[in-house]
């Protein structure tokens, strides 16, 4: 077994911050927090990866994605799914939380703040056109099951909210 090489991750990781989520293409895999291990072992790359949902229709695609990245910059690769521990929006970076926003998708809040938005209670979801919080849900489903369609009752602009998952 080759040691990991702490610059060799740091080359892998940088390919990777390349990949992006197939639903939200301004979001790469590292910003969704979906890799969860890189390992280095006989001059092989060993990715684990974390659905953001069990049976989350993506995750071939971005295993195949995250071989093709590293085959153009010269690495072999092994692609693992792994279930436990399940994926959480906590995994979600900073950067990523700002171009969610950046992009149009109001970024996941708190699991408590996130039931009262969900189930009507609160109005916590801001427009992310204009910021507003004048926001009311259309449907617990969005353009993807982890995100809620709302609408902006002051802009009038439909936009996602990314559901929090613990």
């Amino acid at each position: 077994m080759v040691a990991t090489s702490k610059s060799n991750i740091a080359k892998i990781e940088a390919i990777l911050r390349e990949v992006t989520d197939p639903e939200i293409p301004v979001l790469s895999i590292m910003d969704m927090g979906v890799v969860r291990t890189i390992n280095w072992e006989n001059n092989l790359v060993k990715v684990q990866i974390t659905p953001t949902y069990s049976g989350c229709p993506a995750m071939d695609m971005i295993a195949a994605e995250i071989k093709m990245a590293l085959a153009k910059q010269g690495y072999s690769s092994e692609v693992e799914l792994i279930l436990s521990p399940a994926w959480t929006t906590d995994w979600i970076t900073e950067n990523g939380r700002q171009k969610l926003e950046a992009y149009g998708i109001a970024a996941p809040l708190e699991a408590s703040a996130d039931k009262q938005a969900l189930t009507g209670q609160s109005r916590l979801v801001k427009c992310t056109n204009c910021g507003s919080d004048n926001t009311i849900m259309v449907s617990q489903f969005g353009s993807t099951a982890c995100k809620a369609l709302f609408k902006c009752n002051d802009c009038l602009e439909p936009f996602d909210y990314f559901k929090c998952l613990k």
